[in-house]
């Protein structure tokens, strides 16, 4: 299902060095900028959220908190008892995918976009990245300012990074009739409400919005954040040698294990491999009965009936037909994540979760699911359980099973499910994907 050969598309890449022994690399104005934007917990209605504390970088640019991580894996917004509805995904490498496109008009093959769904696409600021930036500063249950206009007040009036926004992209932007402080501060704290601006203003918030985005991405596509050194990098470099474990993982996640068929190991446009093909997959992973999006029934009326559609539910949103007509094919699909940063965390006692919903707990889980789902019997009906026949990971481990699918329909049959691998090659390959950790020095 999966080429290496599907990505010809150009591709935004910045080159880091093979590893951060090397002298670090300033940051452009522009990087600079995105920096201060990225962590400013001011760009949220409550002061208290920044893009940072859902993408941390010591944990690889995704969720920094242990304690969430252990169970529903996803993050509360700026509103007290508001969370989202997946586990964040890694801001590191976000960069490199391609805006999203039809690849396969027959198959409905989709490539590129951001979140896990694709429904950043990129087809607005040109940048997959810079799209999904916008993303989390307007929705109720992330940052959940009620207006653009509140974020470059925000960034242009900025103490510590305002002067740097009109040094990169000029002063018109923020010369803007602005209400008067007071009424800002009570508008931009409230919800549902507009920002009164004439028309010529609104035209300024929203080019200056778009490049609140850019200078995000712009940091995201820097070095600080997509630096290429882990040993896998030093490794390709000649610069270390891998474990004989190690070296077995490889050989198996090039071979046996399948994983390169999605998590490519081909030389991206700036020559290092980005482990992922940037398509789309059902792995038929469970539901994370954990999920706070579940009770979170003003915004979520299905509660626990709710299915996350992936994919094909934002390809049911489009308006295009050769977009709609592909919604019930890609049902299930998420987003193929680079695997680079995978085991990143703090320490070893630093649970990190994966899946779009977070369900496992270790990369142990994962690679044991890649290769026994379809050999594993199916969990036991669970009638009272909410939502109903879900399992926790530990519960299903404990049992010797696997929960049936989220979606039952488009999960991959052909590179995953029965990979025949024994314990310890399992565990050669988490090695393996342990050396894809940024931050090593040789």
């Amino acid at each position: 299902m999966k080429r290496a050969n599907i990505i010809s598309v150009g591709l935004l890449v910045t080159a880091g060095a093979a590893s951060q022994a090397a002298p670090p690399v300033p940051l452009s104005p522009a990087e600079q900028l995105g920096e201060s934007i990225f962590n400013d917990k001011q760009l949220s209605i409550n002061n208290n959220q920044s893009c940072a504390d859902c993408h941390g970088a010591r944990v690889g640019w995704t969720g920094p908190e242990p304690s969430i991580n252990r169970h529903g894996s996803v993050y509360e917004g700026s509103i007290h008892g508001r969370f989202g509805n997946r586990k964040p995904p890694s801001a590191a490498y976000a960069t490199t995918s391609p805006v999203f496109f039809l690849s396969d008009p027959v198959t409905g093959f989709f490539i590129g976009g951001n979140f896990w769904d694709g429904r950043a696409t990129g087809e607005k600021l040109g940048n997959p990245a810079a799209d999904q930036a916008q993303g989390p500063f307007l929705n109720p249950v992330e940052q959940a300012l009620p207006d653009s206009a509140c974020v470059v007040y925000r960034a242009c009036t900025s103490a510590r990074y305002g002067g740097l926004f009109q040094q990169v992209w000029g002063t018109e932007d923020c010369a803007i009739a602005w209400p008067r402080t007071q009424q800002m501060k009570t508008l931009c704290a409230s919800e549902n409400v507009t920002v009164p601006l004439s028309d010529a203003d609104r035209t300024k918030v929203d080019s200056a919005y778009d490049k609140v985005a850019l200078s995000i991405a712009a940091y995201e596509d820097s070095v600080a954040v997509n630096q290429f050194s882990s040993k896998y990098d030093a490794y390709l470099a000649g610069q270390a040698q891998l474990s004989a474990q190690e070296a077995d993982g490889l050989a198996l996640f090039e071979g046996k294990g399948m994983c390169a068929a999605c998590h490519i190991l081909d030389p991206g446009p700036a020559g290092e491999p980005l482990l992922t093909d940037y398509t789309y997959d059902n792995l038929g992973v469970p539901k994370n009965p954990e999920n706070p999006w579940y009770t979170m029934t003003a915004f979520n009326p299905d509660g626990y009936a709710w299915v996350d559609q992936g994919l094909g539910g934002f390809l049911a949103t489009r308006p295009e037909p050769e977009y709609s007509q592909h919604a019930d094919a890609n049902m299930g699909k998420h987003k193929v994540p680079t695997l680079r940063n995978v085991d990143l965390r703090p320490g070893q006692g630093f649970v990190k979760p994966y899946g779009h919903n977070g369900w496992f707990k270790s990369l142990k889980s994962i690679v044991h699911f890649y290769n026994t789902r379809d050999v594993l019997q199916v969990c036991p009906p669970r009638p009272n359980a909410l939502p109903a026949n879900s399992y926790t990971e530990a519960e299903a481990r404990a049992l010797g099973c696997w929960p049936e699918p989220e979606v039952a329909a488009n999960v991959n049959n052909t590179e995953l499910g029965n990979l025949g691998l024994t314990d310890a090659e399992e565990d050669a390959i988490v090695a393996f994907l342990k050396t894809l950790s940024d931050g090593y020095r040789p």
